[in-house]
């Protein structure tokens, strides 16, 4: 995907030849005894910096456009510094992907459109001045008979630094899990990567075979993970399945400490491999060594997707419940532009998405990279919007010099339409975009009148901008965000809405904010 990106020495790698030692690999000691963990190192932890969306007056910029994002690393990777007792890094905290974390009731999509789009108006529950916008995204689902085949590599990052429980370890459970649901006509190949990488596992559909060659892996050595990253692509062309689903999944803590950084040969491999068919996903996994914006962009620039694996229920979750969300692609190249109407809104933000944001004109050219969707992923959007005359406080621009005012409304903005909205994606092997439009209008809907998934959405937007300590949202409490999520719980069959509410009260804890009394919610 398209976005700005700072590399570190650290954490960017200088692509070399693959392995040509192949053949003698597997003499080497990761089928050797297990050596001793290594002793603890101090915690490298890396974040890109989040400037958070501001306010924007229509009359300066009537148009949004971003990328969708589908990756959850961010909740999980939340949830695992609330569950230490710690506040996640306000960079850590990607509040799109708390929202996509979680699925929403949207329609499934009719005839041979790959995803439906549902759009939603209410009160704004943190800005009783304001409206909530919520755009929702349904990719269409595939029953296990309608999956292609899959060629898997597995690309494992076997380093040193991969040595405790909560990484190497619980990538080997993790990964016998989504093996356990491979059928005949997928295979699976296994790459590592340490000192050196290479082949270990020939692609295969034998599962007692693939789970030998899982189980007989353990961590050793520093990290080069570009020499992993060429021969994990290179299996996956040989083993190419036409029409199939082929796929790398990269598990790693993003500790590349090894090779000269080489940020454009990176990406160039990546894009490559991309354009071939060859996608990248990946999977992040423990504490200490997390290079959180390294994992991001190469999941973005390989159309994939990111996710941060803390436990045996998240691998469950992402590589066995959503697998289908997780491998197969069904749309690429999504992108969303909206038009607001001067005369139903005076300004408007889009609620995260920071790392997502594109110029206005790369909507309609189809060599600018954006996010892919999967089979039955949901991505949902919130625009906080002012209505005119509300947004005083916003700055503004000076008038032109050398040009003309702007001009008046166009006979369409008296249609009573809050705003027009435009998707652009591509089939997942096409190269020409097709585009959708809907118009927007607003019904007035008080909070309490709006669907159970806009106010989840807007609760988990709301906790996000707490832990970020969003200007936006200065007066909310914990009180008031566990109060809205409780009342929208929905049926949450598999118990993940429930889940951040105990995410909210450990947050409240860590802040010394009680949770006894009654929560209020703005209306």
């Amino acid at each position: 995907m398209t976005r700005p990106r700072l590399f570190s020495v650290v954490a960017l790698l200088l692509l070399t030849p693959a392995c040509a030692k192949r053949a003698s690999f597997a003499e080497r000691s990761y089928y050797a005894t297990p050596a001793a963990v290594a002793d603890e190192a101090p915690n490298t932890e890396s974040y890109a910096h989040i400037a958070e969306n501001a306010f924007k007056r229509v009359t300066d910029d009537p148009l949004s456009t971003f990328s969708i994002d589908v990756d959850t690393a961010s909740y999980s990777n939340v949830r695992r510094f609330l569950e230490d007792g710690q506040l996640p890094p306000a960079d850590a905290v990607r509040i799109e992907e708390m929202i996509n974390y979680f699925t929403y009731a949207y329609p499934e999509p009719e005839g041979a459109q790959p995803f439906s789009v549902r759009t939603e108006v209410a009160a704004c529950p943190w800005n009783d001045r304001a409206r909530l916008v919520q755009i929702g995204i349904k990719g269409k689902s595939l029953a296990p008979a309608e999956i292609p085949p899959r060629n898997l590599v597995f690309l494992l990052d076997v380093s040193g630094s991969m040595a405790s429980a909560d990484k190497l370890p619980l990538l080997q459970r993790s990964l016998t899990m989504l093996v356990a649901d491979l059928r005949p006509v997928d295979s699976v190949g296994i790459v590592v990567y340490a000192g050196a990488a290479g082949v270990v596992l020939e692609p295969t559909s034998d599962r007692d075979a693939i789970v030998a060659a899982i189980d007989k892996l353990y961590a050793g050595g520093s990290t080069n993970g570009g020499q992993g990253i060429e021969a994990a692509y290179a299996l996956a062309q040989r083993s190419f399945r036409k029409g199939g689903i082929n796929r790398v999944i990269l598990a790693t803590d993003g500790d590349f400490n090894v090779g000269v950084s080489s940020e454009g040969a990176l990406q160039r491999l990546i894009e490559q491999k991309r354009d071939s068919g060859i996608f990248l996903s990946v999977l992040g996994f423990g504490t200490g060594n997390v290079k959180d914006s390294t994992m991001e962009l190469l999941a973005d620039k390989g159309n994939g997707n990111y996710a941060y694996i803390d436990s045996l229920q998240e691998a469950r979750k992402v590589l066995v419940e959503q697998a289908g969300a997780t491998l197969v692609t069904i749309a690429k190249d999504v992108k969303i532009q909206v038009e607001f109407n001067p005369l139903k809104v005076g300004a408007y933000r889009l609620v995260g998405y920071e790392n997502r944001v594109l110029a206005h004109q790369d909507f309609n050219d189809d060599s600018k990279d954006a996010g892919e969707i999967g089979a039955g992923h949901t991505v949902t959007a919130l625009y906080e919007v002012l209505p005119p005359g509300a947004e005083g406080a916003v700055p503004g621009v000076d008038p032109l010099r050398y040009q003309q005012e702007k001009a008046a409304p166009a006979a369409s903005a008296g249609s009573g339409e809050l705003m027009h909205v435009k998707l652009r994606f591509k089939q997942p092997e096409g190269g020409d975009s097709q585009l959708l439009t809907m118009p927007v209008a607003d019904p007035g809907s008080a909070l309490d009148a709006a669907s159970a998934d806009l106010r989840f959405a807007a609760a988990v937007a709301m906790f996000g901008m707490k832990l970020r300590n969003s200007e936006h949202a200065r007066s909310v409490s914990y009180r008031q965000i566990r109060g809205l999520a409780e009342g929208a719980l929905g049926p949450d069959l598999k118990g993940w809405r429930r889940g951040m509410l105990a995410l909210v009260g450990l947050a409240a804890r860590q802040q010394g904010e009680p949770l006894d009394a009654p929560a209020t919610v703005a209306r």
